[in-house]
């Protein structure tokens, strides 16, 4: 009698590069992530999106702004800063300086007076200030929103520029903070060393239909449920993709 056919898989079988099961060190995440295969399974990968998606259908940053201006200060506020920390200081600075203008009249020390609670304030304060004379004397007072001329503007990296045209709706871009390489790396959407190669490997495996709020969804699940301590496996909606959460639960590092 012939053999029932049973169906394939659609997802593949996790891999890990071969060997001991090596490890990135810590370089973003306080924590070392193994180095998968990659590319990962494109199945798999549309899945975790797909249940990404249904429990976060409308992924925002958590910073508070109201203008491109004030998301651009926000976000070139919030490096080695926390979102939290961040929107506390900014709910009583944004209500006095919330243009080029009024931060320049606000001046240096006066702005420090507000955003003294944040790390790095003397730099940060020093870059708000030179950025808004900027965007006043050479902008008209609108903050640029073609990429480079953003990333020119001082304290307004590469990361810092894709998460404002992200959140703006201009650019699909992918930032990668201490979240986004972590998650990454863990679910084996990336192995990369640095956020830069990280970032181009999430935009050749992500979906196209995912990208624009990708990167919303890699911080928030980073930030809230793949933390750097004890991620918390058990609450996971894609713990059954993620290819380290049995390295993770053998070294009881998972909740």
């Amino acid at each position: 009698m012939a053999k029932p056919v049973t169906a394939k898989p659609k997802i593949k079988p996790l891999s890990r590069v071969p060997g001991p099961g090596p490890k990135r060190p810590a370089v973003m995440t306080g924590a070392s992530v193994p180095v998968l295969r990659w590319p990962p399974d494109e199945d798999r990968v549309e899945t975790i999106f797909e249940r990404l998606s249904a429990i976060m259908p409308d992924p925002k940053t958590e910073l508070n702004w109201s203008s491109p201006y004030t998301l651009v200060v926000a976000v070139a506020l919030s490096a080695q800063a926390t979102d939290v920390g961040v929107n506390k200081a900014t709910d009583k600075l944004f209500k006095v300086a919330d243009t080029p203008a009024r931060m320049l009249a606000l001046g240096e020390e006066g702005l420090i007076g507000y955003i003294s609670s944040i790390g790095l304030y003397r730099g940060k304060a020093r870059n708000v200030i030179a950025l808004s004379r900027i965007v006043l004397e050479q902008h008209g007072g609108e903050i640029p929103l073609e990429r480079n001329a953003l990333q020119a503007l001082p304290g307004v990296g590469r990361k810092t520029a894709s998460v404002v045209l992200n959140e703006l709706g201009i650019e699909p871009a992918i930032a990668v903070d201490t979240h986004v390489f972590r998650v990454s790396h863990r679910l084996g959407l990336a192995n990369a060393g640095t956020p830069d190669k990280v970032e181009a490997q999430l935009h050749k495996v992500v979906p196209e239909e995912w990208l624009p709020k990708a990167h919303h969804w890699l911080i928030l699940h980073g930030r809230y449920t793949c933390t750097a301590r004890r991620p918390k496996c058990s609450a996971c909606v894609i713990s059954d993709l993620c290819p380290s959460r049995a390295g993770l639960q053998a070294l009881g590092e998972a909740g």
